[in-house]
């Protein structure tokens, strides 16, 4: 399944206002993902249709335009990453995010501009670019960019910042099945360096990190991301056991027709 998926500034671009800044953690407690999967509820210990689950994620494709912005030079992706970012943007949601960036209303980049595949809110997945193209949201020309598919958390007024986050996790999830991504490589932008900043290793996405760095709130992020993988592969191991039953059912059922037609063929003989 081929899924359809920064120098930090202020922009204003037809009549969208664009306020982003570092991404300063404003608390930091490893009792905060306890906190949150009481609120979420526990990941169900089941089986999922990738497809249901795709479903879901209520997906929005409104891609850049090819050849422009973003996507002005083709940039093959084969994803071995996913990396997780927060918008730091309190008056964007994923649609506003989505026109800015078919507007290139966001500078920076070795293209000249920022890109990334998808942006989540509490309602919906909005995806900018293809999975298999190249984006510009991590570390420049280095391997977040080079190798990652990049997705970013709203964080606008009024947004539900729990639904996003679990939003993101089933994303994560979709995209570690289809593109075979371990759940090692699941990274925090703060994971890839930026060349030529005093602070290379980015606070963000800045809700999941303590004191600015991955702690007990990203590691049950990463949990939660790999609970629900673990449901669209338990799926695919039920289907792979129906069908063994099936065939050693087949293969019984045969053999009872052998038998069967030898002792029939025994008497028709006698």
């Amino acid at each position: 399944m081929k899924l359809l998926l920064p120098t930090i500034l202020t922009v204003l671009s037809a009549g969208v206002f664009f306020t982003f800044t570092g991404c300063n953690s404003l608390e930091s407690s490893s009792s905060k993902g306890q906190l949150w999967e009481r609120e979420l509820g526990a990941v169900a210990n089941t089986p999922e249709d990738p497809n249901d689950l795709h479903k879901q994620l209520n997906l929005k494709v409104d891609l850049i335009p090819k050849g422009k912005y973003g996507r002005r030079i083709e940039r093959p992706l084969t994803p071995r990453y996913i990396t997780i970012h927060s918008t730091q943007n309190p008056t964007g949601d994923a649609y506003a995010h989505a026109k800015a960036l078919k507007r290139g209303a966001l500078r920076g980049g070795v293209v000249g501009y920022l890109c990334w595949h998808f942006t989540v809110q509490d309602d919906a997945v909005i995806q900018h670019i293809p999975t298999d193209e190249r984006g510009e949201h991590a570390d420049f020309d280095g391997p977040g960019n080079r190798y990652s598919i990049g997705i970013e958390m709203c964080e606008h007024q009024g947004n539900n910042q729990l639904k996003t986050m679990d939003r993101t996790a089933k994303l994560a999830a979709s995209l570690m099945y289809h593109h075979k991504i371990p759940i090692e490589n699941i990274r925090a932008h703060y994971h890839w360096p930026r060349a030529g900043y005093s602070t290379p290793n980015k606070n963000c996405p800045h809700f999941l990190l303590e004191n600015g760095r991955p702690g007990g709130t990203w590691s049950w992020f990463v949990g939660r991301i790999n609970r629900h993988h673990q449901r669209l592969v338990a799926h695919d191991e039920a289907l792979q056991q129906e069908e063994q039953q099936r065939r050693e059912e087949e293969r019984r059922r045969e053999m009872v027709f052998q038998i069967w037609d030898r002792f029939t063929g025994f008497f028709r003989i006698g």
